[in-house]
């Protein structure tokens, strides 16, 4: 999403970061997956963004309807546009045929910001979901809109995904008061994985291969008039042409990118030069992967801090006594007139949602499809199952209450996943473990109902579609209820056991008493042994016990 690229000079362009957004998007291949399904995920990561599952549903209109279009980012009135006769079904980022869009935003070159266009990027893709019934017929949509309309947004890059095909195309305008936008979207091999992170990715392309590369007609000539490129067409690099890269880019964007790839493919190693800024030779835009990745695996992989890598954030001085893997914004700051940054994950707190979709081609599409919906930081959120046939958002995903960034409600998963969220992180080695338990425990119980839910399904499918499409409605609402639920008394369980910087006892899963009937005995964790002596190493002899 909105993430204009962070250079460390330059510090009004972090504190835009800061207040926009910057999401990951991870790729899977139908062969490369463990069940032969296309897989993407998604976090949409803001400051500002309230968490929920949109819904759409399907009309007929009237011939010569009108759409009112707001930006999706701030909900600023852009204009109208032709409404078309059928909108089919969308249930957050996916549609009654599968075909699931996300995005991350690469800002790029800041004077092709067409600022009189109707089309934003995130009415793009809710206007396109329900206007398209695959991924090629997607990126026609989206490209004529931009064309009759104007794009309003910055750089774009969006992966389009149905069951047969994951493509990523990107995408910028041509300045202010001109219509339409420059754009190659390119479709990744079926045994491949890929990711984007708010940099363009697409370097040079194929321009010959119709069936697996598309383009604007203007995509080079454009950027020769002006004056972003001057070689021969064989060698245009979108990615270099419209969105230079900085180290912002390399080491807030690419950086993520990267991680995916070291964790399933081996060459995370010949890769991470690249992002210390030592050789400029970008990574491929797909790759194979060492071995077949599952869905779980995608949720998994949403949940990265760079573990176990140079990269890794949890063990040095700023993950705190409790090595937490987050850090606060802005992701640069000066010292003594020096500036310095700190790493940009994958998974971070300021997550609104999370999703990874699972597009399956062997199933009708009201079961083949379920995306995978999270609410705020995937490291803290439970994935529930929301069928792509839902006529019905559950409500506690939606702004029930009046819920929103700045509204509470105990009937909200967005503000009770963020209150369990935010005891946890200034203590997160303590309280992780109670976390991840329930977290897995979910998860597990929704991934091991899911062959008999959708077998159940396609029994009432085979009869009655429209039974199929109440049935998993009902369960799509029902594991984000009980989810909900769930994570309340894990809330409560936690405000308990780690009151006033102590634990309390637990067996079985209930707080222990002594053999008159009272609390047992508190455990008092105190600080870690590194970051005592740390403590001491600041204050001296301030705090040393006398002698005597």
């Amino acid at each position: 999403m909105k993430s204009k690229r962070l250079t460390l000079s330059i510090l009004f362009v972090v504190t835009a970061v800061v207040n926009a957004f910057a999401c990951t998007n991870l790729i899977v291949g139908k062969n490369a997956s463990t069940d032969g399904s296309t897989i993407v995920s998604y976090s949409a990561d803001s400051y500002g963004l309230f968490g929920e599952l949109y819904h759409y549903p399907a009309g007929v209109h009237k011939k010569g309807a009108l759409l009112d279009v707001y930006e999706w980012d701030t909900g600023k009135y852009l204009g109208k546009i032709e409404q078309v006769h059928q909108t089919y079904n969308v249930i957050g980022n996916t549609n009654q045929f599968q075909l699931t869009i996300a995005e991350t935003t690469f800002g790029g070159r800041p004077e092709l910001v067409d600022t009189t266009g109707i089309i934003d990027y995130g009415s793009l893709i809710y206007i396109s979901l329900q206007r398209s019934r695959t991924a090629r017929e997607a990126i026609k949509v989206m490209t004529d809109l931009v064309q009759e309309y104007g794009y309003y947004s910055s750089g774009e890059s969006f992966t389009i995904a149905d069951p047969n095909e994951i493509w990523i195309m990107e995408m910028i305008g041509k300045g202010p008061g001109v219509r339409g936008a420059v754009w190659v979207a390119v479709r990744i091999p079926d045994d491949c994985i890929s990711a984007h992170a708010n940099q363009a990715r697409i370097h040079q392309f194929d321009m010959n291969d119709k069936n697996n590369c598309m383009y604007s007609s203007d995509v080079v000539s454009f950027a020769r008039e002006k004056g972003y490129f001057n070689g021969v067409n064989k060698d245009f690099s979108f990615a270099d042409a419209y969105a230079p890269l900085d180290f912002g880019a390399r080491r807030y964007c690419e950086a993520r990118v990267w991680s995916y790839y070291n964790m399933f493919t081996d060459r995370g190693n010949e890769f991470l030069p690249y992002i210390e800024g030592k050789t400029n030779r970008p990574m491929p835009l797909y790759l194979k992967p060492n071995r077949k990745i599952s869905v779980q695996d995608v949720k998994n992989a949403m949940r990265d801090h760079y573990e176990g890598t140079p990269l890794d954030i949890s063990k040095d001085f700023g993950a705190g006594p409790y090595h937490t893997p987050y850090r606060l914004s802005p992701l640069s700051f000066k010292v003594n007139g020096k500036e310095y940054f700190n790493e940009r994950p994958i998974s971070t707190q300021q997550s609104g949602f999370v999703f990874v979709s699972q597009m399956r081609s062997t199933m009708p599409d009201a079961i083949g499809g379920v995306l995978w919906f999270g609410i705020d930081d995937a490291n803290m959120a439970v994935f529930t199952p929301v069928y792509c046939c839902a006529d019905k958002a559950p409500v506690c995903y939606t702004r029930v209450d009046g819920a929103d960034y700045i509204t509470f409600s105990w009937n909200s998963s967005f503000w009770i996943f963020n209150w369990v969220a935010n005891m946890v992180y200034p203590r997160y080695d303590l309280m992780i473990d109670d976390v991840r338990a329930m977290q897995t425990e979910l998860e597990t119980t929704f991934n091991d109902a899911q062959e008999g839910i959708e077998a159940a399904a396609s029994k009432l499918y085979s009869k009655d579609p429209a039974q199929a499409v109440e049935f998993l409605t009902n369960y799509t609402n029902m594991t984000a209820q009980s989810t909900l639920d769930t994570w309340k008394r894990l809330g409560e369980f936690l405000v308990v056991k780690y009151n006033d910087g102590v634990v309390k006892r637990v067996k079985d899963g209930k707080f222990e008493r002594n053999n008159i009937g009272q609390p047992a005995a508190v455990i008092r964790p105190g600080y870690p042994a590194e970051f005592l002596e740390e403590y001491v190493k600041q204050t001296g002899e301030r705090y040393k016990m006398p002698l005597n």
